[in-house]
């Protein structure tokens, strides 16, 4: 069970090999199919922008993109239940267009569930725009689900 301690501020750092059991579990919690243990630490070894929200050293949410090539991918974004809702998923998605911005990325592209309405419309109203669907994307309970491609176009890191 997570705590949610509101006085406690919250922090973004690095994830870590010894975060994946506990962003694995939190993975569980929060999708119907989600990703492997394993996803996780290949994602930390291949060197891919991989971060975690905590208070008082409990992981509340992460974030994985890769960056190559001037394009930026945000492969997985979740925050716990318990504070969804708050603002925190923005400031989180935020975060990440700001490093793949400083990581020298034009573009960023991400894929989610036509299902997924809150998803989408936070992405929208940070910018992304709807460039395609991807057929038979994700696993499903009846087999198969599109993914919704978004992109976001980048400006340039500060100087």
């Amino acid at each position: 069970m997570i705590a949610v301690a509101k006085d406690l501020p919250l922090r973004l750092r690095p994830m870590r090999q010894e975060d994946v059991a506990a962003i694995a579990a939190l993975e569980a919690q929060s999708y119907d199919f989600p990703w492997t243990a394993g996803i996780f630490r290949d994602c930390l070894l291949a060197g891919y922008t991989s971060i975690t929200l905590e208070r008082d050293d409990e992981i509340l949410g992460y974030s994985i993109m890769s960056v190559a090539a001037g394009e930026a991918h945000l492969l997985n974004i979740c925050i716990a239940p318990a504070l969804r809702r708050q603002g925190i998923g923005r400031r989180m998605l935020d975060y990440m267009l700001d490093q793949a911005v400083a990581a020298g990325a034009e573009k960023l592209f991400l894929e989610v569930r036509p299902s997924n309405r809150r998803a989408l419309k936070v992405y929208r109203k940070a910018g992304f725009e709807i460039i395609g669907v991807r057929r038979d994307y994700y696993r499903a309970a009846q087999g198969k689900e599109d993914a919704v491609v978004l992109l976001r176009r980048l400006g340039r890191a500060p100087s």
